[in-house]
């Protein structure tokens, strides 16, 4: 499914104020509905090492899935689509190509990303993150983020230690619990979503929520939604204007019009008049 003209897409990355070099890595691909954005973290410069990997094998192993794939049809064992376990076989394969390099690459050793993509396709999208990087959908007044941050402090709020105003100001923010590379096998997250034309959804790496809370990110996102370059450019602005302490990393899509999949009997009485 081609979703050139149906779906707009923003890819905007910046290395901010702190650091010397950029360890994120985003791509996407308008014509298949996707992108990645992967947060690295490492020795020296082992951190753009393990997200570049990430990008790479998650973008060429999507694309080479989704050829001839007909759409939209549910996995029995699983209960997902099928384009949801393309998906996250492509991260799990992303995965052990960092963790052998971490373990044959002396200058490697211990490297590692966090990982979240997404996947528009028949009206839906699929979600897939491992690690803190992060995904919002606004719709309409209703901004929420939609994964859920593999971190110490999701942790402690999810175990009821603590509120979330009291773990984020007692516990270190970028302790993940959960990342590409670290262990020979990695468990993803995988959430699928019906999408209405209108919404908007935003992937970011750490960067950004760290410096710029989720009221100020609705805001913006409000405030510049007929403009989704303009609306990121302004996201990592105040990242930057907050003290830029990591790379910022930005994604927006937003579906123009439905992208509902033909398929079946009325897919091959279309092929007999194309």
């Amino acid at each position: 499914m081609n979703l050139n003209g149906k779906l707009e897409l923003v890819n905007l990355s910046d290395v901010g104020r702190k650091r010397p070099h950029n360890e994120d890595s985003t791509a996407s691909d308008l014509s298949i509905g996707f992108a990645v954005i992967a947060d690295g973290m490492g020795g020296y410069k082992a951190g753009e090492v393990a997200s570049a990997i990430a990008v790479t094998t998650i973008m060429n192993e999507v694309r080479t899935g989704l050829q001839g794939l007909p759409p939209a049809q549910v996995d029995e064992a699983s209960g997902y689509t099928r384009e949801s376990l393309i998906v996250r076989q492509a991260v799990v394969h992303a995965n052990s190509r960092i963790f052998r390099t971490a373990q044959t690459e002396p200058l490697c050793q211990g490297m590692g990303t966090t990982v979240v993509s997404i996947l528009f396709y028949d009206d839906r999208m699929t979600v897939a993150h491992v690690g803190d990087s992060r995904m919002y959908r606004l719709r309409g007044e209703q901004f929420e983020q939609i994964t859920s941050d593999h971190s110490l402090i999701q942790e402690l709020v999810d175990r009821g230690f603590f509120t979330r105003a009291e773990a984020e100001a007692s516990t270190p923010k970028n302790l993940v619990t959960r990342a590409l590379g670290i262990d020979e096998d990695v468990e993803v997250d995988i959430r699928e979503h019906e999408v209405a034309p209108g919404d908007i959804y935003l992937l970011c790496s750490d960067g950004l929520n760290d410096m710029v809370n989720d009221e100020e990110i609705h805001l913006t996102l409000s405030k510049y939604s007929a403009n989704l370059v303009q609306a990121g450019t302004e996201l990592i602005r105040l990242a930057n204007e907050r003290g830029g302490n990591d790379n910022i990393s930005v994604i927006l899509a937003r579906p123009l019009q439905h992208f509902k999949a033909r398929n079946g009997w009325y897919t091959k009485i279309l092929g007999k008049f194309s």
